[in-house]
């Protein structure tokens, strides 16, 4: 069964009420995860990759025609592409440890601050109508983001089918899922281990 009655426990401020003076890092942080996400899969052919070319266009003298010696040239159709993708790219954009941890921090504190954070516990035998109910009992209408120490074979096993869940481990909170969420849902315990892990505790 869910558990919908709430628990109380207290956010600490280190993690949950920090002061965001401005968005920068935080829109560091979310460009970061989306880059880090995307995948290289655009891919174009280069003049020497193209099939065919191999015999002049026309002679080089007298048709009063620019020269060519490729129908594979990269100006022509059906040619080569310059500079196109290779499929080889790489997106990814570094951040520092301490600025994710940072960022994570500011993300919650500002969710926290609008009210989208419930300490709850979400019990579950596996049945997808359980965690249905328990969203619809708290009003969770649109994406939740149910934060956990453990995901447990039930638990992945109920929301699989929905949609609007998200199920994620403490200390693998993003910026992207915490902005993205209308709902946050974390269990007691996994307050503590994000408050270890965003000040300096577990990696």
């Amino acid at each position: 069964m869910a558990d919908s009655t709430p628990k109380a426990v207290a956010l600490p401020k280190t993690t949950f009420g920090v002061e965001v003076e401005n968005h920068e890092l935080l829109k560091v942080a979310y460009d970061a995860y989306l880059s880090n996400s995307r995948q290289a899969g655009a891919t174009t052919l280069k003049r020497g990759e193209v099939r065919g070319g191999g015999k002049k266009p026309w002679k080089q003298k007298g048709t009063g025609r620019a020269r060519f010696g490729s129908s594979r040239n990269p100006i022509w159709r059906g040619g080569g592409i310059v500079f196109g993708p290779s499929g080889n790219e790489n997106y990814t954009k570094k951040l520092s440890t301490t600025s994710k941890r940072v960022a994570v921090k500011q993300a919650l504190s500002l969710a926290n601050k609008a009210g989208k954070i419930s300490v709850l516990d979400v019990k579950t035998t596996g049945k997808t109508a359980e965690v249905v109910t328990f969203l619809a009992d708290n009003k969770f209408a649109r994406r939740t983001l149910v934060v956990v120490d453990e995901k447990s074979p039930e638990l992945l096993r109920a929301t699989n089918n929905l949609q609007s869940v998200k199920v994620v481990r403490s200390t693998y909170l993003n910026v992207y899922d915490i902005l993205n969420a209308d709902h946050i849902v974390i269990s007691p315990i996994s307050v503590k281990t994000i408050d270890a892990w965003l000040n300096g505790g577990a990696q």
